[in-house]
């Protein structure tokens, strides 16, 4: 039996865990455990008792540059105006390119922006004993539909159990439970709701067939991973930013002719097939990441927010048409991070703090997408890209 060694142990106080006492007995306890010196992690400018629910074992807070970008011209059915966008990096260039993609957007007339599917989803499995009672689950599941989300909605105020898609594997009945979540991401809302469902689904099918195993979540609805089936079902907000640049604002701005751009466009998209990507853009990860840290998003959602499907074109009079589409975009204006003082600021800079702010915010962040994946791909093609980090991009010791 293992003797309990509390000198290991990091310090907590049931009580009081968040008062500033305890947060310092930690950082004294890490420092003793490594010899490092937490100067600057000990800087804290807010109340840590607002961090119930957001962290365990708190005991400071690093500090991410944060800088704006614009303004973003947006022309979207929930965003429309001019955006300056908070975006946290320790990047260099990153901030001065998606600057310039901004300028030759607005100079283009702004972004166009559409949300066209929202969706979260939670995704159980049940096991039987051949695929045959497994096809008739599948089949009572559709028959019990309204039964099924009104079990489900008792366990929240905003979800709505929108569908539930079926697939068949072996003697498996895979379910994906997609809701509508509001202004949250609702991943924690998705799994009660569902969980609560298949506790009276088990419960009611018991007398039809046994049902030999089950799992909540099956790892089909891959939360915090890439997968080709949210690309195409949805996983958040589906998001599409497009636009069309008259050939002379891009040999201005971006130094390259719409249709050197677009033929390039060709070669890159090839590129990511052959690689197996998920993405056939240049860094959608890049405006991501630094837009969710600077607004309290949950970071480990880049992971799937990143997936985009670009589109390039060459109009009839040689302006270019450049459209990207962000199939799983997670974010959220209520809840999690969003409410934490530093985070909520950079959404009120949005105007996208709160509730019926969701699909503003995600427009906006798909717009910013798109600037940085002109100026980046504009960049490359003309020779620019690796010179911009040596200017910009050096942080030498």
């Amino acid at each position: 039996m293992e003797t309990r060694n509390d000198d290991v142990r990091i310090p907590r106080d049931k009580a009081e865990d968040y008062s500033l006492e305890i947060v310092a007995r930690r950082r004294a306890f890490i420092e003793a455990k490594t010899g490092a010196k937490l100067e600057h992690v000990s800087q804290l400018s807010f109340d840590a008792s607002v961090l119930r629910g957001n962290i365990e074992n708190f005991t400071g807070v690093v500090s991410v540059p944060l800088g704006f970008a614009g303004p973003l011209a947006v022309r979207g059915e929930h965003a429309s105006g001019d955006f300056y966008v908070p975006m946290a990096t320790t990047e260099g260039t990153l901030l001065a390119s998606y600057g310039r993609g901004m300028r030759v957007t607005r100079a283009a007339g702004g972004v166009t922006t559409t949300v066209v599917g929202d969706a979260m989803q939670r995704a159980p499995v049940f096991g039987f004993t051949s695929a045959r009672e497994a096809t008739a689950f599948a089949a009572w599941i559709e028959a019990h539909h309204a039964e099924i989300a009104r079990v489900a909605e008792t366990t929240t105020r905003t979800g709505k159990l929108i569908s539930i898609e079926r697939y068949l594997a072996a003697r498996f009945t895979f379910l994906r439970f997609n809701y509508a979540t509001g202004d949250a991401a609702g991943q924690n809302l998705c799994s009660k709701a569902t969980d609560a469902a298949c506790t009276w689904i088990r419960e009611q099918y018991a007398a039809i067939s046994p049902i030999l195993s089950f799992t909540l979540s099956s790892n089909m609805d891959t939360d915090k991973k890439a997968s080709y089936i949210n690309a195409l079902h949805t996983r958040g907000k589906r998001v599409i930013a497009e636009i069309t640049i008259p050939d002379a604002l891009m040999r201005e701005h971006l130094h390259v002719s719409a249709s050197v751009f677009f033929n390039s466009r060709l070669r890159s998209s090839l590129g990511a097939w052959m690689a197996g990507s998920t993405n056939n853009g240049s860094h959608a990860a890049n405006a991501i990441a630094a837009m969710f840290i600077a607004t309290g998003q949950d970071p480990a959602n880049v992971a799937e927010s990143h997936v985009a499907v670009v589109y390039a074109d060459l109009t009839e009079t040689g302006d270019l048409y450049y459209a990207i589409t962000l199939p799983s975009l997670i974010v959220a204006t209520y809840g999690g991070g969003t409410g934490l003082p530093s985070q909520r600021e950079c959404l009120e800079t949005l105007d996208s703090y709160g509730t019926g702010k969701a699909r503003k915010f995600a427009e906006i962040v798909a717009a910013t997408v798109l600037c940085g994946e002109l100026s980046l791909g504009a960049a490359v093609v003309a020779g620019e890209w690796v010179d911009a980090h040596e200017r910009l991009g050096r942080n030498r010791p």
